[in-house]
């Protein structure tokens, strides 16, 4: 019976840290650094965050973009 909760601990728990990294993708920022279809992106508060995305959409370093989903957008002007 504790061997049954325990891998039913274990697979709830998976489950959590698959879900939340799905959320994790969704970042707005200036971008810090593109190496291949990674990209890394500085937010308002200094902190660095890199993610794989499906295309770069022509991101140079010093643009502000939104990253969802894996894909990278820019903003309106005077956004963000």
């Amino acid at each position: 019976m504790a061997k049954r909760i325990l891998v039913l601990l274990i697979a709830v728990m998976f489950t959590f840290a698959v879900v939340s990294l799905g959320f994790a993708a969704d970042i707005k920022g200036t971008v810090a650094k593109i190496d291949g279809k990674k990209i890394t992106v500085k937010d308002n508060k200094g902190k660095e965050t890199t993610v794989e995305v499906k295309d770069t959409a022509g991101a140079k370093v010093g643009d502000k973009v939104e990253i969802k989903d894996g894909k990278v957008t820019k903003p309106a002007a005077g956004g963000y």
